[in-house]
């Protein structure tokens, strides 16, 4: 089958299924980005003063804008291992509808926070739903779709992250005159998503006839995951854990400084802060363009080329394009031109895991693995920004440590030296 005709055979189910994990995923990356938009708005009513009428200092919505950002990575590795097993032992239709359904009433809900901890809190609930709807969402497309058309299936669900930060870029320009609640408020949109699941999208068959032949076991999570850790899966295991790892380390530890870095740029010192932040939302949608991109560019060359070579090629050019966008001396204009290529290396690199990871694992752990895998090193990588900042004070320059951290791509090139090529192989059942 040539490129051309790739679409030729796919049912409108199939259709559906990637349309609603797509959805899914949209929202999943909207909510997520929710926040830090209006990190500085939300603390900055939530946090208590001084005295009556003095303004919260930005060291203090720092701090506890970092506090919640962690609880919600914490919440999203909980929820991804949480919901991959629950995914193997219900289903993957019933787990989308329950994890849509949790990060989109808890965003709701954060828009009624009083204290800064109520904020936190509803993060923390939020992030369950989102870490667990990829690992469902994957594995539904994974197995729902023919054998030769899931790589590019799995490369348009991963758009759906760049989509979604579009979306929450556009809510917030539209509603920020509204104040920083309602934005919370259109996050339990996705609750429609849930309904459309529950009327049009039916469960994988391969679940249900693996189900079948273990229904007589009882589910015990301990055990499943003990599995992942026992030959022959140990090694699947760690190589998809490792290079999810790095992909996560590098995205915090250099590329979300990507803002920072806008601001302190030459040609934008002294201009309007409105001019500022303009400056930066057209920067990051630059980069999430090419990001976008990558998603989409990863499934069709992984075909051709094998996974492993392109997951290699995506950690290359995260190596070189890191450093050249953080120590060269671009302007701006020149800056717009080179953050697509980064955010095409950098973030193209994610969508090899909705590919990659349920090829590693059977049916019947297929959820649990790639749940476990994308979101086991979360916690880990988190330590990324704060190694950054350790290092500007240390190398005594931003751009040379966000550069340093661009070494972890060394690590997922050795990681791939270990990894199984899965290329043309069918899903394990």
């Amino acid at each position: 089958m040539n490129e051309s005709s790739w679409l030729h055979g796919v049912t409108r189910e199939q259709w559906v299924v990637l349309g609603v994990a797509w959805l899914g995923w949209v929202f999943d990356s909207m909510d997520a980005t929710i926040y830090a938009l209006v990190l500085h708005p939300s603390l900055a009513e939530l946090l208590p003063t001084p005295s009556p009428g003095a303004a919260v200092s930005q060291e203090l919505i720092a701090w506890y804008g970092g506090i919640i950002f962690s609880i919600f990575l914490v919440g999203w590795t909980i929820g991804g291992i949480t919901f991959g097993l629950l995914a193997d032992r219900i289903g993957r239709t019933r787990t989308l509808i329950i994890t849509i359904l949790i990060y989109a009433a808890f965003t709701g809900l954060a828009a009624l926070s009083q204290e800064w901890w109520h904020l936190a809190a509803y993060r923390f609930l939020t992030a369950l739903g989102i870490g667990g709807e990829w690992a469902a969402g994957a594995a539904l497309v994974a197995e729902t779709w023919p054998e030769d058309k899931r790589t590019k299936a799995a490369g348009i669900l991963q758009s759906a992250w760049g989509v979604g930060f579009f979306v929450a870029a556009g809510l917030n320009w539209a509603l920020s005159q509204y104040g920083w609640r309602l934005l919370f408020l259109v996050g339990v949109l996705p609750a429609v998503v849930a309904v459309i699941v529950r009327l049009f999208v039916k469960e994988s068959d391969r679940w249900i006839s693996a189900r079948s032949a273990v229904a007589a076991d009882r589910w015990r999570p301990a055990m499943m995951l003990r599995r992942l850790f026992q030959p022959p899966l140990r090694r699947r295991t760690l190589v998809g854990s490792g290079l999810a790892f790095v992909a996560v380390f590098g995205l915090w530890g250099a590329t979300n400084w990507a803002p920072t870095l806008i601001r302190n740029l030459p040609d934008l010192q002294g201009a309007a802060p409105s001019r500022v932040t303009e400056s930066v939302s057209v920067a990051m949608m630059a980069l999430n363009a090419g990001a976008i991109l990558g998603y989409l560019s990863f499934g069709p060359l992984a075909d051709r080329y094998g996974r492993k070579p392109i997951f290699a090629l995506m950690c290359l050019g995260s190596l070189v394009m890191v450093p050249v966008v953080f120590l060269a001396s671009f302007d701006y204009a020149e800056m717009l031109m080179v953050l697509p290529l980064l955010g095409f290396f950098n973030n193209g690199l994610f969508s090899g895991f909705p590919i990659y990871l349920p090829e590693l694992y059977p049916t019947a752990l297929r959820a649990t693995g790639a749940g476990f895998c994308f979101n086991a090193g979360r916690v880990l990588a988190a330590s990324g920004p704060v190694l950054t900042g350790l290092l500007v004070s240390t190398l005594g320059h931003f751009g040379r440590a966000a550069a340093a951290i661009a070494l972890i791509y060394l690590v997922g090139l050795a990681i791939l030296l270990m990894a199984p090529e899965t290329k043309g192989q069918p899903l394990p059942k």
